[in-house]
């Protein structure tokens, strides 16, 4: 009886209706500090409130040749759309190397897949909840695994291994600013002082002595 009712309804509405949703969460506003926490390995986004894990989602995310961007974000706008392959709301998220966000989809049998174009996909009654929820300005931290370095980074360098050098200066204590793929000023000096403290000369550019001595 149950097969026959799948096939009635076909698998992409009983994926939306069902598979995609995690049991038992919350369905109330959340009344604190706002922030968004996702977890790429396990396709998990999760809502935080005050700190603490308030609601957990499902997520589709990039795939391997369009991996979905490590690093530390904000959402800078809000969108409502037409319920095309974006779904019907979009959170543009300010990473500076393209248009991520965060949105809907119409295909939510994708969901819990790594099938983006580095966008992070939930299920419309998904993304409509945490779009009525999260303000512009809400932090955004993607967790994953970050590629080894083979290039060499220097001032005003944008992309991924920004995002893992800048990682690893904020763990050591010589960063205090996000992790946002950009290699600013902060960056710089952050790097500077790493190496003056190594006994490297002070030059604010990645070379492979640094690297190795950073751990990366």
């Amino acid at each position: 009886m149950m097969s026959l009712f799948i096939s009635i309804i076909g698998y992409e509405y009983w994926d939306e209706l069902e598979l995609a949703a995690i049991p038992n969460q919350v369905e109330k506003a959340p009344t604190g500090s706002i922030s968004i926490v996702i977890k790429v390995p396990a396709r998990i986004l999760e809502l935080h409130n005050d700190g603490k894990v308030y609601k957990q989602y499902r997520i589709a995310v990039g795939q391997s040749e369009t991996p979905t961007p490590i690093g530390d974000w904000r959402v800078i706008w809000k969108a409502h759309r037409s319920a095309d392959l974006l779904g019907t709301r979009f959170l543009g998220i300010d990473v500076p190397w393209g248009g991520y966000g965060i949105h809907g989809t119409n295909r939510p049998w994708s969901i819990g897949h790594f099938i983006s174009q580095g966008c992070i996909r939930l299920r419309n009654k998904d993304i409509e909840e945490l779009f009525e929820w999260v303000p512009v300005g809400t932090p955004v931290r993607i967790e994953g695994e970050i590629s080894p370095i083979h290039r060499e980074l220097k001032r005003e360098t944008i992309g991924q291994d920004v995002v893992q050098l800048q990682r690893k200066l904020r763990g050591l204590g010589y960063l205090e600013g996000r992790a946002d793929g950009f290699f600013n000023n902060d960056t710089e000096v952050a790097l500077k002082r790493f190496q003056h403290d190594k006994g490297l000369k002070a030059t604010g550019i990645t070379d492979r002595k640094t690297l190795d001595l950073l751990g990366i």
